[in-house]
């Protein structure tokens, strides 16, 4: 070969040319390099071999100089228009193929297309369609999931004499879309390799197609930030009791992904009940619950104060708590197929788990197209089988979550403990677009089945897709609990670490009602509760279904009041009459309003109701008058309040929240405040230290 031919070996190929022609080239014309060298070496003092050798030294020196720069730019030759076609494919046709068969196997040329290998978003259009060959891969998908729990154990001891006997084999090859071979990494499972989501797949400039935005489909029940009542014609405030939590980790997912949350998704008594407060509780179950009641000046709004209310619920010791009746109602339809979905779903329930007692119970219903039996009701003692089952959850399909409910409550009745806690863990990123989807459809459901004395609550994973006003309407009318899980951090503290008041109620149906005194009070707001507010005369109808709260469970009530007299009052006074209350005629020495709460014993349908008035002795002169706790929930509530875009939190700054958070964390063993003001930093940032 020729000096000329060398050169020109290098150079010659076009742009144009695709990744395997690129790749022969250079091969090519690395090897003539090397055999040009050995001449170059064997005719060294020859006029050709010094020809050669300036050649050399003109063109591959450089390279040669530079072996990590020439890897690289190998590498670079291969993947690159190999990332392009792979790219082309996914705008195409939504998934990526990696064949696991030898190259010239026909039939890895079809795995990609067989309907278990489709993305969620294809198994959702197919199934408006109603395809068979869908319903086929839904039934084959449930099939699956069951054949995987029952054969897990057995498995186990096979799969790792596998794994040692592939030990020092090369990892396997499978064709790529160009007709070369790629490395399989063994770790990635055949069904991961078959079938990939992607939420937006990148456009080369030649493929001509426009990137579609990925449909945000979060839904969150609309609800105004509750007005100022005056207390001259609206004297009574009624609301259910909220313990909980989904609101905050929703808020916090937001904010770590770099946008402020949506002010509909905020519920600001949830961000105030996350932390854990010391409020003083009851001595006795008989009394379950103990309101600890402060008064002191607003922070953000001179002439008004706050009349805040933080409640205790009995705590049971663990040795007395009954025993357990749980079914998992695990979602693993085809969008569950990413990290913070189906993969932290499972640790969550594998942390909950460890926590059972040997006495509790386990059953595992999954849904996708179509609901099956994973696991029949089993003794937590039997821990190895359950982890099993969890393990070998897979996604794929639709998700018709009502025939999963449905199927749920039959395998609790299966499993009924009598005197014991019987509860169905519903587990879901959102939606159920398969079979009765309304919210009306779904309540009906469950108010039936709560009947029975099995309560329902709800964990939810993942973002794009999450129905939280479905799932709060569930939750709620289910007897149960929503959280939402962010974090493995947040499963341990929701299922671990607060198991005692998540799985065992100790109160249904709690609801409070608080008289204002109109000689002292003239105008009030409460601070949240939007979706929990309830009629006057709802407070003493024991059919109207209320909060529930379990052992060791907090409640915390902010209500914004104006003092009579003051220039922060808002309504002119009534020409006629000063209104009326029930107990105007003769109210206490003092009295600034008057607080009742209403519950029913966890087995009982008669409410029991226990009172407590709210006197001068309740308030303190200031703000740093109050105890760490008060202070801090105050901050959470003006951070709350300030991310939903109450008005009255307008001109007062993250800054000044951030100030009395961190003045206000106090015993903070898990790190939950300090993380708040981290969260309080952020939210200051994204809205431009506003």
């Amino acid at each position: 070969m020729t000096d000329l031919d060398l050169e020109k070996l290098a150079r010659r190929q076009p742009p144009a040319a695709g990744a395997s022609a690129r790749a022969a080239a250079l091969a090519a014309a690395m090897q003539a390099f090397d055999d040009a060298e050995k001449n170059a070496t064997a005719t060294k003092g020859s006029a050709e071999g010094g020809r050669r050798s300036s050649i050399f030294n003109r063109i591959w020196s450089p390279i040669m100089n530079r072996r990590l720069l020439a890897g690289s730019a190998l590498a670079t030759l291969l993947v690159v228009p190999v990332a392009g076609l792979v790219t082309y494919e996914l705008v195409r046709n939504g998934t990526v193929a990696l064949p696991v068969e030898q190259a010239g196997d026909a039939k890895t040329r079809t795995e990609a297309q067989k309907p278990g290998a489709e993305t969620a978003d294809v198994q959702a259009e197919n199934k408006k369609q109603e395809t068979p060959a869908v319903e086929q891969a839904d039934d084959a998908a449930a099939l699956s999931n069951r054949e995987r729990a029952a054969q897990a154990t057995a498995n186990k001891e096979t799969s790792q004499s596998a794994a040692d006997n592939r030990a020092g084999e090369p990892a396997p090859l499978a064709e790529s879309l160009d007709g070369e071979t790629a490395v399989v990494p063994q770790s990635l499972s055949v069904d991961r390799m078959l079938t990939r989501r992607v939420a937006q797949p990148a456009v080369t400039r030649d493929s001509g197609i426009m990137p579609m935005p990925q449909e945000d489909r979060e839904r969150f029940a609309s609800a105004d930030p509750n007005p100022v009542k005056s207390v001259a014609t609206d004297p009574v405030s009624t609301f259910s009791a909220d313990v909980d939590t989904a609101s905050y980790s929703y808020m916090r997912s937001a904010l770590l992904g770099g946008s402020l949350p949506e002010p509909d998704s905020v519920r600001v008594e949830e961000l105030i009940n996350y932390f854990p407060y010391d409020w003083k509780g009851p001595e006795t179950a008989e009394k379950p619950f103990n309101a600890t009641v402060t008064v002191m000046p607003t922070p953000w709004n001179k002439g008004t104060e706050l009349l805040h209310i933080g409640i205790k619920g009995f705590e049971t010791v663990p040795a007395e708590q009954p025993s357990a009746n749980l079914v998992f109602l695990i979602d693993v339809s085809g969008s569950m197929d990413e990290a913070d979905k189906l993969p932290l779903l499972k640790s969550a329930f594998r942390l909950l788990v460890g926590k059972l007692k040997e006495t509790d119970t386990v059953s595992i219903v999954t849904y996708a197209g179509n609901a099956g039996v994973v696991l029949e009701p089993t003794a937590a003692k039997e821990r190895q089988k359950i982890l099993d089952a969890i393990d070998a959850l897979q996604p794929g399909g639709s998700t018709a979550g009502a025939e999963g409910i449905e199927m749920a409550y039959k395998l609790a009745q299966k499993a009924f403990k009598k005197d014991g806690v019987n509860r169905v863990m519903l587990a879901t990123d959102g939606d159920f677009n398969v079979g009765p989807a309304s919210d009306e459809d779904l309540t009906s459901i469950i108010e039936e089945r709560r009947k029975s004395g099995i309560f329902l609550s709800v964990l939810g994973f993942g973002r794009g897709n999450y129905n939280d006003g479905m799932m709060q309407a569930l939750a709620q009318n289910g007897n149960g609990t929503a959280a939402y899980i962010d974090t493995l951090a947040e499963a341990q503290k929701t299922l671990v670490e607060e198991a005692g008041s998540s799985l065992f109620p100790i109160a249904k149906d709690v609801k409070f009602q608080i008289e204002f005194n109109p000689d002292r009070i003239a105008e009030y707001r409460l601070i949240g509760y939007e979706t929990r507010i309830l009629n006057r005369e709802d407070f003493n109808n024991d059919k109207v279904d209320a909060g529930d709260i379990g052992s060791g469970h907090r409640v915390t009530a902010i209500y914004e009041v104006t003092p009579k007299g003051s220039p922060a009052v808002l309504n002119d006074p009534l020409r006629y009459g000063k209104g009326e209350t029930a107990d105007a005629a003769a109210p206490g020495a003092g009295e600034i309003a008057f607080l009742k709460m209403r519950w029913k014993k966890p087995d009982s349908d008669t409410s029991e109701l226990v009172t407590m008035p709210v006197t001068d002795s309740n308030v303190v002169p200031d703000l740093d008058a109050a105890s760490a706790d008060v202070r801090f929930s105050v901050a959470v509530a003006a951070f709350g309040q300030k991310l939903k875009g109450v008005p009255a939190l307008q001109d007062y700054a993250y800054g000044s929240i951030l100030g009395l958070a961190e003045a206000a964390k106090g015993n903070d063993p898990f790190g939950y405040r300090a993380e708040f003001v981290k969260l309080v930093r952020l939210a200051e940032g994204l809205a431009g230290g506003k």
